[in-house]
């Protein structure tokens, strides 16, 4: 994991003549006097994935798209997903431009490791907001911990998705075999709710923003039912097969609880094909933190976005027109 970190905004070698301008503008070490890129985008139509509907990912991806459309030449409309490695599959075959994506997801796809059967030809835009891992169960179900899901009815999100990685390696840290072990359902998290309602689950892991809008429902409705799991004792075991993971809290006010929940994070990217233009990039990455107001009213998880952390995107390499914007923006 040392190599990793030691990655983490790494810029690779062949970029060509596009980077070293971007580098120049951008306070990499070149004169301070040189001319960053031109950041006018072409005008084209553009795919952003999202997520599922009652997800941050929805919400943000929605709003995101509307701000691109206003102000800059792009026309880009969001589309509803089910799945962050589906997400980043179907951009490197050219079915979206840009997707959001969980960053073990994206790891996996630069590595070529997981599902995918080799490298993934990627870059991020930046890194935006933190994703909170919500492990929550029936009252009656008797579970307490991760260990405790051994034979039990759990929904782990749908297939591919951020939400089943994470549930996945949560359950191997806990010493079950996901596929053996427990009745895993590969819900969506609409689909998710209304099995906990029905009490058809005696549990879930959703990998999402805060607050996400189906978990926040459910608690409305059912939360004295319902009870979070304290999954934060095996962050250790989870940062050994990736670094990105890192110690987090579900704050009480976020689903109205009896008590904060100390939990497991991991940071969002935006990210497109390693061919996607460096000055579309510049226009979209600038949309992003220009118009974070705009996005924190669609989707609050928004409010993590920070241009000081964004190019925090290792082992994915950033795209050398988001570079020249978070330049630009961080002056």
């Amino acid at each position: 994991m040392a190599m990793v970190r030691s990655a983490r905004i790494r810029i690779g070698a062949g970029v060509g003549a596009i980077l070293a301008t971007v580098l120049a503008g951008c306070g990499s070490g070149a004169p301070s006097n040189a001319a960053a890129p031109d950041c006018g985008a072409p005008a084209r139509p553009l795919v952003i994935a999202t997520g599922t509907a009652s997800g941050v990912y929805s919400a943000m991806g929605t709003e995101l798209a509307r701000l691109i459309s206003a102000g800059t030449p792009l026309q880009a409309r969001a589309v509803q997903t089910g799945s962050t490695l589906g997400n980043v599959q179907q951009l490197a075959s050219g079915e979206y431009d840009i997707a959001f994506a969980q960053a073990d997801g994206a790891a996996d796809a630069v590595r070529g490791q997981g599902v995918f059967s080799e490298p993934q030809k990627i870059q991020a835009l930046a890194r935006i907001y933190p994703d909170y891992t919500h492990v929550v169960v029936s009252a009656g179900s008797g579970v307490s911990s991760m260990a405790d899901f051994r034979g039990k009815r759990i929904s782990t999100g749908p297939a591919k998705s951020g939400t089943e990685l994470i549930a996945d390696r949560l359950l191997q840290a806990a010493g079950l075999d996901p596929a053996k072990d427990v009745q895993a359902q590969h819900l969506d998290l609409d689909a998710t709710v209304a099995a906990m309602r029905a009490g058809t689950l005696d549990g879930f892991v959703w990998s999402g923003g805060l607050p996400t809008g189906g978990v926040a429902d459910l608690f409305a409705s059912d939360g004295s039912r319902m009870r979070f799991v304290d999954v934060s004792t095996l962050l250790p075991a989870l940062q050994r097969d990736d670094d990105v993971y890192s110690a987090g809290t579900i704050p009480a006010a976020a689903y109205h609880t009896s008590g904060d929940v100390p939990t497991i994070t991991l940071p969002n990217m935006l990210v497109v094909r390693s061919d996607f233009s460096p000055e579309a990039a510049c226009a979209v990455t600038k949309v992003l933190f220009q118009q974070k107001a705009a996005l924190v009213s669609a989707a609050p998880a928004a409010v993590g976005i920070d241009p000081r952390t964004a190019a925090d995107t290792g082992p994915v390499e950033l795209n050398p027109g988001a570079r020249a914007a978070l330049g630009q923006l961080t002056g």
